[in-house]
């Protein structure tokens, strides 16, 4: 049974009317419902926020149990410090302030940014929101939350500490498709980890397996690899995972069909919004998520690239065919 919040606004659970108040702030006066640096941002600080967790409890000593609780932002003065989340105090503070706007708890303004700032970028996921996260958390230790530099085996062996198989871990990497860096090289800070990052899709899985030619900045910062394309920056840690055994072939499976990635992404990104809380005591408010727009476009080779660019690294799937896009390759701008 839908409960009515205003005319054309339908929730299953009435206590979840006041998020649509809370949407129209946020889509105007933090997104300007566009897909830009904010809507990106948000999306990071729900990985960096979530993964502070352990299935034991403890990381390095320290109590690591609170996952999706808003620690990141309850004890910003602590966690906006360490060096993971570098740039991250220019989303926390404007999502801040909305959630004292509106009397919500930390935890769900971040997990709820993040899944209304997808919606505003081409083919994004409908995300789940579930609300009602207690304001009280404990800070999430550092260096939980995986590098640029770190090898395959370091990234793996975290991420299954909070519960993800490499599977997952490749699923999760579809938040780079409207990712930029900020830390690895502050010379050149927002620049896009793909050559479409306005649109959810399925271009980073393949650009990321072409090989690289380019540093886009000085070539040594660490965790930084040459790019394929002017103006796209290239994490380390993304084109090894690309091109490991473990996870190649996931890997390459994100490229051909982008509503099976988006299904995976959804999926996942379920299971990480949930670490560390009691899904039973919290209330389903995906209603109010909008619904993002359809991308037809399936994804494709770069102008001026071919197939002899690809690396592939799963020998058990043939490599997908691609269209190759025309034009000259272009610089990309910062977004």
């Amino acid at each position: 049974m839908k409960h009515v919040c205003t005319p054309g606004r339908e929730v299953r659970h009435p206590e979840c009317c006041k998020w649509f108040e809370i949407l129209d702030d946020m889509q105007e006066n933090l997104f300007e419902r566009e897909c830009g640096p904010e809507a990106h941002e948000s999306l990071r600080a729900m990985f960096h926020d979530a993964i502070g967790y352990s299935e034991t409890g403890m990381f390095n000593g320290t109590y690591a149990q609170g996952g999706a609780d808003g620690s990141i932002m309850l004890h910003a003065d602590i966690e906006l410090n360490y060096k993971a989340n570098v740039g991250l105090d220019e989303i926390i503070y404007p999502q801040r302030d909305i959630a004292l706007r509106h009397n919500v708890s930390f935890g769900d303004i971040i997990h709820f940014a993040g899944a209304v700032g997808l919606t505003n970028c081409g083919g994004g996921p409908h995300l789940q929101f579930f609300a009602g996260r207690p304001n009280t958390s404990e800070p999430a230790p550092d260096y939980m939350i995986p590098a640029p530099f770190h090898t395959a085996d370091q990234i793996f062996e975290r991420m299954a500490d909070a519960g993800f198989q490499p599977d997952e871990v490749v699923q999760l990497m579809a938040a780079h498709s409207v990712a930029a860096q900020h830390s690895i090289d502050p010379a050149f800070n927002n620049a896009p980890l793909d050559s479409t990052p306005q649109d959810f899709d399925s271009q980073f899985f393949v650009e990321t397996l072409l090989k690289g030619t380019e540093p886009v900045g000085n070539g040594t910062e660490r965790g930084e690899v040459s790019s394929p394309l002017p103006g796209e920056f290239r994490i380390q840690s993304d084109v090894l995972l690309a091109r490991d055994p473990r996870s190649a072939c996931e890997w390459q499976s994100m490229i051909a069909h982008h509503e099976v990635m988006i299904a995976k992404f959804e999926r996942v990104m379920a299971k990480l919004t949930a670490l560390g809380q009691n899904m039973e005591e919290l209330v389903d408010c995906t209603d109010v998520i909008p619904i993002p727009s359809k991308l037809s476009r399936q994804a494709r080779l770069p102008a001026g690239k071919t197939m002899s660019d690809v690396e592939p690294a799963c020998a058990s799937i043939p490599f997908p065919s691609l269209y190759t896009a025309p034009g000259p390759i272009r610089t990309l701008a910062p977004v």
